[in-house]
């Protein structure tokens, strides 16, 4: 048993809508109601009584609601007494990132901060988008790097949570090549030949990201589903042993491009992303890490300058046109 399929019941309890719990849980609903039947599996009994609306529990749901809670708060306990034992831990800072971002962006991100602000100390945790969020959330983590797109974005109150954008990443479809950088397969494909496609699982953030290209996009795609995980990496694999199309981030392809392992397989069908950091907003009771706080102070006061000196290179370049 996953210690998130308590919260998710907690949640669907506390709203009585599997729309509403799969929301608040950051996971569409077919997602959460897996998980759900995943917790009910476990246990060997029927938790939620799925003949009325709105949800209803059981009689085992009622009695184990109780004790979801309870162990929600023993888990709870056990973590802030842990937590205080990493007093002595003040100056690293504990990062939360999609696999994707902490293999790819994050290494050469960190590097560069160095050299202007100095060694940082840090400690990653690694996780889907969902569950790196929700590190934030709970205060398992003091900085929270994602993904974000306006059609898929991510739920965090704006009143409680600071954001900075660090970049920007494609997400565009990539095929074996030979040396000439002429990819094995292009899309879209046709009914009689479809493109072999490998896939992320329905609930990876950037395979959600895939089906918005896919929507938008049509009936134009013909694609032939041969292989599904949630790693970008572990697609690039499949991709570059020339098993098919995969829909892979720019700065996770960048070396294979440039090598000509990796090419472009339609560039019409890729979509943009914003790069984002996140942290919680200070308030009294809740001052952050002092290291935290000062790396952030650095970044905050370098994506302001950037947005000054682009702000006036178009100022001068318009008065220049204008002359």
């Amino acid at each position: 048993m996953e210690s998130k399929w308590l919260e998710d019941f907690v949640a669907l309890v506390e709203t009585r809508s599997f729309s509403r719990a799969a929301a608040l849980r950051h996971v569409t609903q077919p997602a959460f109601s897996r998980r759900i039947r995943s917790l009910e599996a476990w246990l060997g009994v029927d938790l939620i009584d799925r003949t009325t609306y709105p949800t209803r529990l059981t009689a085992a749901g009622e009695v184990f609601h109780g004790q979801a809670l309870e162990m929600l708060d023993a888990i709870a306990g056990s973590r802030a007494q842990l937590r205080g034992q990493r007093a002595a831990a003040a100056g690293e800072i504990d990062f939360a990132a999609p696999h994707t971002l902490s293999l790819t962006f994050l290494p050469r991100w960190l590097t560069g901060v160095q050299e202007d602000f100095g060694p940082v100390r840090c400690r990653l945790i690694a996780a889907n988008v969902h569950d790196a969020v929700m590190r934030l959330v709970d205060g398992g983590c003091d900085l929270l790097l994602c993904y974000h797109h306006p059609r898929q974005p991510v739920q965090l109150d704006a009143a409680r949570y600071d954001m900075l954008v660090l970049g920007r990443e494609r997400l565009a479809p990539y095929a074996r090549c030979d040396r000439a950088g002429t990819p094995r397969w292009v899309l879209p494909g046709t009914r009689a030949a479809p493109v072999p496609y490998l896939a992320y699982g329905h609930n990876a953030y950037l395979g959600r990201m895939v089906e918005l290209i896919q929507a938008d996009a049509g009936n134009r795609l013909c694609l032939d589903r041969r292989y599904e995980t949630d790693m970008a990496e572990g697609l690039k694999m499949m991709a570059l042993a020339g098993h098919g199309v995969a829909f892979l981030p720019g700065s996770a392809v960048a070396a294979e491009v440039r090598a000509r392992k990796l090419a472009s397989a339609g560039a019409d069908f890729a979509i943009d992303m914003e790069i984002r950091l996140y942290r919680e907003r200070p308030a009294p009771g809740r001052a952050g890490k002092e290291a935290a706080r000062a790396l952030w102070e650095h970044l905050a006061a370098a994506t302001m300058s950037k947005r000054h000196d682009a702000m006036t290179t178009r100022h001068l370049r318009g008065r220049r046109g204008a002359a």
